[in-house]
């Protein structure tokens, strides 16, 4: 399986120039106001909706603005629903109930590239202008051909034949890390290499952002926590303080005149 597994990364980077389109396509739409919406079943269906629950709170996005659908609903993220995946109207009825249109983005992802769910979720999508994409293992598959942009990662045949939670599995997870990591980054939800926009819900993420504000600014650990507890554990108003020696009012007035442009306000 390890020798099998590292055929993963090669086979993802020799599709990354329809990554990097896929990219643009997502911000573009979400820079005007639309979604990012994922469509699977099964496998792919769960790691649809792992990326959709983690994305906001590390980027500070409105859950609403990423959402997946998983053919046989809540109940088959964590079991099997029999037929879900074969149930084409049901792609139909989730896309046409999120109010699905021109300025979304409708990524469907299906190893197999044949799933009836996914199929029929992205040409509704299709006939409702959205911007479609295919994460497939095959070129030749239907949904490959229905979008239009498709992510074919060919990855061979698995060790345990016809289970693509394996490598198939593991190129899907690759692929949605790099397209809503770097689309979440091109909208300005990061500063360098760092989470300026998590939420910070507990503990733990809160010393994370005063880490983060004492790599960002250089200041020391007092400085940050301080600017962190006046900024109202805002991490961007947060560095403005610290890196233009404001008060928290003047850092918000700053970052509201660039429009929310972090490094605009900085002056970068």
């Amino acid at each position: 399986m390890n020798r099998e597994d590292r055929k993963v990364a090669e086979a993802v980077k020799r599709e990354l120039p329809a990554i990097a389109r896929a990219v643009d396509a997502i911000v573009e739409a979400m820079r005007g106001g639309g979604r990012l919406i994922y469509v699977g079943a099964g496998s792919s269906g769960r790691m649809a909706v792992l990326d959709a629950a983690e994305v906001p709170p590390t980027f500070g996005v409105p859950h609403g603005a990423i959402r997946a659908f998983i053919a046989g609903g809540r109940q088959a993220v964590t079991g099997a629903v029999e037929g879900a995946e074969d149930a084409a109207h049901a792609g139909v009825t989730a896309l046409r109930g999120a109010r699905v249109g021109k300025g979304d983005v409708v990524l469907g992802i299906a190893a197999s590239g044949t799933t009836p769910y996914v199929l029929a979720a992205i040409k509704y999508a299709r006939g409702r202008g959205a911007t479609t994409i295919a994460i497939t293992s095959n070129e030749q598959m239907p949904l490959a051909k229905l979008a239009k942009i498709a992510i074919n990662v060919e990855i061979g045949p698995e060790v345990l034949t016809g289970s693509t939670r394996l490598k198939a599995g593991t190129a899907q997870k690759m692929v949605l890390n790099m397209l809503s990591t770097a689309a979440m980054v091109k909208l300005g939800h990061a500063y360098e290499n760092l989470m300026i926009d998590a939420v910070l819900t507990n503990e733990k993420l809160q010393e994370r952002a005063v880490r983060i504000l004492m790599e960002a600014s250089g200041a020391s650990v007092s400085a940050a926590e301080d600017a962190l507890r006046a900024a109202g554990h805002n991490m961007r108003v947060g560095l403005v303080m610290l890196k233009l020696g404001v008060g928290a009012g003047e850092a918000r007035k700053k970052l509201a005149g660039a429009r929310g442009d972090l490094r605009r306000a900085l002056g970068e």
